[in-house]
């Protein structure tokens, strides 16, 4: 009698639960984990292409020291932020993170505008080919961040709405912070480039030696 009792119980919570909206929270909770899973992991291909892009730059453009420092710097920054899952819960920290990748976006516009100046650069295949692959993760890293966007809008009008709100609250499921509109026009506002001073002409070839 007693497990039959048990079972009515649990069959009765899960009724309730269901009816509450437990399940549709727990469900998206778990769209939102998976959702900043692929953001973090086209953060960090971007993050690897890095290195190289700044030294083939280098390369051809060694004194355009300010911009290229702002660059290492700004994946640095980036780097110092532990990205867990936990961050989505977390509002300050998320803040922190989301305006250190959004620095580094503008560094690495500022970068790629500054190497329009330098014909040899644009030509070479290894630039060719980190910028295409930037490029590329650029892409992936929106589509990334939309389908966050709408897992985290879904979930935070679950929390907020009757009578899921009574049962969030009894599970201390608050809202989750996302990217905000300042951050976005942050991100999408074209970088300012100095084009005032031109690029320094190649060093002269050295005269060739006379026999005396």
């Amino acid at each position: 009698m007693r497990k039959l009792w048990a079972l009515l119980a649990a069959a009765l919570a899960a009724v309730v639960l269901s009816g509450c909206g437990y399940n549709t929270l727990q469900q998206q909770d778990e769209q939102i984990k998976s959702a900043w899973s692929e953001v973090l992991n086209q953060y960090q291909r971007r993050s690897d292409l890095v290195p190289n892009l700044v030294n083939t730059v280098k390369g051809y453009a060694a004194q355009e020291e300010r911009v290229l420092t702002e660059v290492t710097n700004a994946r640095a920054s980036v780097g110092s932020i532990k990205a867990t899952p936990e961050l989505v819960n977390d509002p300050e920290a998320f803040a922190k993170f989301t305006a250190a990748q959004a620095q580094l976006t503008q560094s690495l516009s500022r970068l790629l505008l500054v190497a329009e100046n330098y014909p040899q650069l644009k030509s070479d295949q290894n630039f060719r080919d980190l910028q295409s692959q930037l490029e590329g993760t650029e892409n992936r890293i929106a589509v990334a961040r939309n389908r966050y966007i709408k897992s985290v809008q879904e979930y935070n009008v679950t929390v907020r709405s009757f009578p899921t709100n009574l049962t969030a609250m009894l599970f201390k499921m608050d809202v989750k912070p996302n990217f905000s509109v300042e951050n976005e026009k942050a991100i999408s506002a074209p970088p300012t480039v100095d084009f005032s001073k031109p690029a320094p002409p190649p060093a002269p070839a050295p005269a060739p030696a006379t026999n005396k």
